[in-house]
């Protein structure tokens, strides 16, 4: 879904659930639900993936950009959440994962009331 072939980053949040999807009656709501940032001399840049800015301020991907993915996930029961990020970086190809923890394979807080 991420690469140079897809020249903008609201091509790639067209591929993205819509907010109503999730439940959310918008995008402002489901905003930090699932979304991709920039990583660069900064841990949070532009360009900005997401479903509520990407179509309005388009920008462009370029080879060897790198970019965290991320979703959000909440205890059903409301006690906690989890923010989930998978680092990237652009290919001539489309993308390579470069996170060096496998996202499924993660541990809990640890504290009374969480499954490790």
């Amino acid at each position: 879904m991420i690469g140079p072939i897809r020249e903008q980053d609201g091509d790639i949040a067209a591929v993205w659930p819509k907010a109503e999807e999730f439940g959310y009656r918008n995008e402002d709501e489901a905003f930090l639900q699932q979304y991709g940032h920039g990583v660069g001399i900064g841990l949070w840049e532009r360009p900005i993936i997401s479903r509520r800015f990407s179509f309005d301020y388009p920008q462009t991907i370029k080879e060897n950009m790198v970019f965290a993915v991320e979703t959000w996930s909440g205890a059903e029961d409301g006690s906690g959440a989890a923010r989930i990020e998978e680092m990237v970086v652009v290919t001539r190809d489309g993308c390579e994962i470069i996170t060096n923890y496998p996202s499924d394979h993660l541990i809990s807080c640890g504290l009374p009331g969480c499954e490790v």
